[in-house]
């Protein structure tokens, strides 16, 4: 799978996208700074995703 285009914004990673905001549960995302940032337009929070690991943490 290639890279996605969100309403003509930049490439973003099909496996990085959220599907709602973790501030506020809404689903009105855009890209934010290129390196994986996301911003909700309806908080007007921005944040980033981080994968930590497959198993148990320790």
């Amino acid at each position: 799978m290639g890279p996605a285009r969100r309403r003509g914004g930049p490439q973003v990673s099909e496996r990085a996208v959220p599907f709602h905001c973790p501030y506020c549960g809404e689903e009105d995302l855009e890209p934010y700074e290129g390196d994986g940032g996301w911003y909700c337009r309806s908080c007007a929070r921005a944040f980033k995703l981080k994968f930590l690991g497959i198993g148990v943490l320790k």
